[in-house]
């Protein structure tokens, strides 16, 4: 009986033992395929991420068009707002020149029937001094007409538009013409030379005449020739400085303006200031005189649009009607 027991004994604990070694083996067998399938994975692993990386450039590329549109968009959308400002500015010249026609329709009637006298009433009589200083001087009647222009003050101012318009187009014009005015006075006491914005051609004599001489008078020319200043195209500022720095009740002055533009600003801002400035003398006359050649520049290179020319005649003949003198606009930009 003992010997029974002890042979149940053994075969309960072989049956433990193996047991344990399967579950040995089994753990040693997970791991071996463990090792032989990771390759596998890690190469799957490598080919998903190959397939993302592809996935997020293309949509990457996406976005860069999608981006590149919408800049197109805005480029195009820039261009067409750029494009009506540009019709707006377009159809308010027109809308301008529309207005100097009518105005200068109203007016054509009015100043044929009276030119002559018109004429008459912008000359000045000459003072003592002048007529000491012509008395030696015999030229023929016409020639105290410059354009249309009467000459006979005894200092003389120069405002030249210095715009690129003028400066490209007719500035050997200008030359000419203020070669003209200054031959046909023999002597003036006084001289200067502003652009339209008031600035200097010679800035040693600011505030100050240019004594008169031929060697002046050839500085003038010269100086012309590369006379650059900058211009915003509207003669007010040189008027006003001429007028402000100049004015004297004891002197007869007169302005010449040369241009062939009044780009902006309000002409009855323009004529009642010059009013106020300008004053009358005890015989109901302003003592500086304004004269005005207007060049043909936009008329000529436009094919006959005056666009904002327009503005400056309309703004010179009422200063020139005003203030005792004559406004003139050639013809042409050849002499």
């Amino acid at each position: 009986m003992k010997k029974k027991q002890k042979r149940e004994v053994d075969s309960g604990s072989l049956s433990f033992l193996d047991v344990i070694c399967c579950g040995f083996g089994a753990v040693i067998l997970l791991l071996v395929l463990t090792k032989i399938f990771e390759p596998i994975r890690l190469e799957e692993s490598h080919f998903e991420l190959e397939g993302l990386i592809s996935r997020y450039e293309q949509e990457l590329e996406e976005v860069i068009e999608e981006i590149e549109l919408v800049q197109q968009e805005i480029i195009d959308t820039t261009n067409k707002v750029e494009l009506d400002q540009l019709q707006i500015t377009e159809l308010q010249d027109q809308l301008v020149r529309i207005r100097a026609d009518f105005l200068a329709t109203q007016d054509d009637a009015e100043e044929s029937s009276d030119l002559a006298g018109k004429l008459a009433l912008a000359k000045q009589r000459l003072t003592e001094e002048m007529q000491r200083l012509l008395s030696d001087y015999k030229p023929d009647p016409e020639d105290y007409v410059v354009g249309g222009i009467p000459v006979d003050s005894e200092y003389i101012i120069f405002i030249i538009d210095t715009s690129g318009s003028m400066q490209r187009y007719a500035w050997p014009r200008v030359q000419q013409q203020i070669r003209e005015t200054l031959e046909v006075y023999p002597e003036v006491k006084g001289i200067q030379v502003f652009n339209d914005m008031g600035e200097y051609m010679f800035k040693s004599y600011r505030n100050e005449w240019i004594p008169d001489s031929q060697a002046r008078r050839e500085a003038i020319i010269d100086g012309l020739k590369n006379w650059t200043a900058f211009s915003n195209s509207s003669p007010r500022e040189g008027i006003i400085e001429a007028i402000r720095s100049y004015y004297d009740p004891d002197k007869k002055i007169s302005l010449y303006v040369y241009s062939d533009d009044f780009a902006s600003g309000s002409i009855n801002a323009v004529v009642r200031e010059v009013d106020r400035r300008n004053k009358l003398d005890e015989d109901g006359q302003r003592r500086v005189r304004i004269h005005a050649v207007a060049f043909p520049v936009y008329y000529e290179v436009t094919n006959g649009e005056l666009l904002s020319s327009a503005r400056f005649a309309i703004l010179m003949r009422a200063l020139c009607q005003r203030n005792g003198g004559t406004f003139v606009a050639l013809p042409s930009l050849r002499g």
